[in-house]
Order: C-alpha cells, then sequence, then structure tokens
C-alpha cells in the first residue's frame, strides 16, 4: 500500500441491490482476485415498493457476504429525496478519506430513476473535492485515481467492458438474496409488481451482460462509462 490507499475498490450505490445489479461480477471478480473491496450504499431504500428499510438491511448484509465483500456501509442520505448539497457532498468526502479506495464506482450517468444519476453526480464531485486539502474534515485529502459509473436500466455503450465469465452464478446469488425486490421462481408473491420484481427482469440481466460481453467481443460483461478516459503506458496494456 505505498501509494496510501486502503481499499482498492469502494462501490458506491444510490440504493442497496444497485451495485449488485450494475458491478455484482466486476466486484466478485476482484475479490476472487485479493483486493480489497467495499461497497456504500447512499440510502437504505426506504421508499422502495417492496419490503422495507428493516428487510433491505438484512438482505444487503447476505449480498455482501455472497459477494465476500470486506466492509459495507448505508450512509442513509434519504431515498428519493437527497440531493447534491454540501451535506451530503461532506459525507461522501469523509467517507472516501477514511476508506481511501484506488478506484471508485458509481451509478448509471443516466437512467430510469432519477436517484441514479443524482447519486452519480454526488460520487464524482465528491471524489473530485476529497482531494482539496483546505476542505477540512480532521482527515488527510485522498482523491481516488478513477470514478467509474455503471450501467443500469437504460441501455448506454460502454466506455469499457470487464470480462465477468465463471462469475455471473456468484452475482446471481447476491441479487437474490434481495428476496423482498426481485421473482423467486416457484414462491408465492403478494408484494406490489414492480418493474424490477417480474421474471423478465432477471432474464433482461442475464442478456444485458451477454450483450455487453458480445459488445466487447466477450463472452459476459458488464459494461461501464467514465467522464474521464484512463491512462495506459503503451497500447500494448490495452486488448
Amino acid at each position: 500500500m505505498s501509494d496510501g490507499h486502503v481499499y482498492d475498490i469502494v462501490a458506491f450505490g444510490a440504493h442497496p441491490d444497485d451495485v449488485e445489479l450494475f458491478a455484482g461480477g466486476t466486484l466478485a471478480k476482484s475479490v476472487a482476485r485479493g483486493l480489497r473491496v467495499a461497497i456504500v450504499d447512499l440510502t437504505l431504500g426506504e421508499l422502495g415498493t417492496r419490503g422495507t428499510y428493516e428487510t433491505r438491511k438484512m438482505e444487503s448484509a447476505a449480498a455482501q457476504a455472497i459477494l465476500g465483500i470486506e466492509h459495507r456501509e448505508n450512509l442513509d442520505l434519504g431515498d428519493g429525496f437527497f440531493d447534491v448539497n454540501e451535506l451530503s457532498l461532506q459525507t461522501v468526502i469523509e467517507v472516501l478519506r477514511r476508506l481511501r479506495p484506488r478506484q471508485v464506482l458509481a451509478n448509471a450517468l443516466s437512467d430510469r430513476h432519477p436517484d441514479h444519476g443524482r447519486g452519480a453526480e454526488l460520487v464524482h464531485r465528491a471524489a473530485f473535492l476529497s482531494g482539496l486539502t483546505k476542505i477540512e474534515t480532521g482527515q488527510e485529502a485522498w482523491r481516488p485515481q478513477a470514478v467509474y459509473h455503471g450501467i443500469q436500466d437504460h441501455w448506454l455503450d460502454p466506455d469499457f467492458v470487464v470480462d465477468i465469465e465463471g462469475f455471473t452464478e456468484v452475482k446471481a446469488q447476491a441479487i437474490a438474496a434481495y428476496v423482498t425486490q426481485f421473482h423467486r421462481p416457484g414462491k408465492d408473491d403478494s408484494e406490489p409488481i414492480t418493474p424490477i420484481s417480474s421474471p423478465e427482469f432477471l432474464e433482461y440481466l442475464k442478456a444485458r451482460d451477454m450483450a455487453m460481453g458480445r459488445f466487447a467481443g466477450l463472452k459476459l460483461g458488464e459494461g461501464f462509462q467514465v467522464k474521464r478516459p484512463p491512462a495506459v503506458e503503451g497500447l500494448e496494456f490495452l486488448g
């Protein structure tokens, strides 16, 4: 850890289950490779149609264990109502300076749920501000090397794709840990139907992993977008 980082990757999601949906395979693969990974949920997901914030907390803990994630926390910024303001930025800055990630994952830059785009902006801005020494939090300034944004409900062309072949099963298991949110074959379901609770949504997730993979010449993949292109030392480091 000569560069001073604590975690290799910290993945932020607006709601519990966001990270599993857009980066579950990527995080499982990172853990398998020995990287230190943490998840930070911005809200409890308390406005979700199905389940309660108590069940979401239990489900997120179960998903964390399945993925092998070392650390997970929830900032409880307010589902549906959090904004990108001084208070929320300060909160995320303090987390970044404490966890000191090399790389950050965040929500999609644009998506069906407005919390996703707003969460993406919040994390991206906080990652920059976290490196400014004159913002005082009683911690050392820390700026991650990169912020990568996942692709969620809306199709967006990826800037790069992570090969997740061999890790889709553990991703599916982590998603299935959210028993109140998603379809469970063979189980009675008296909860209201939502855009993500139908059997078709789970099939869509599989199809998206296949489509993202094919887009990059892979079998299965998770796509990400960047605001700043990653730098490489030479063409030989590109696939």
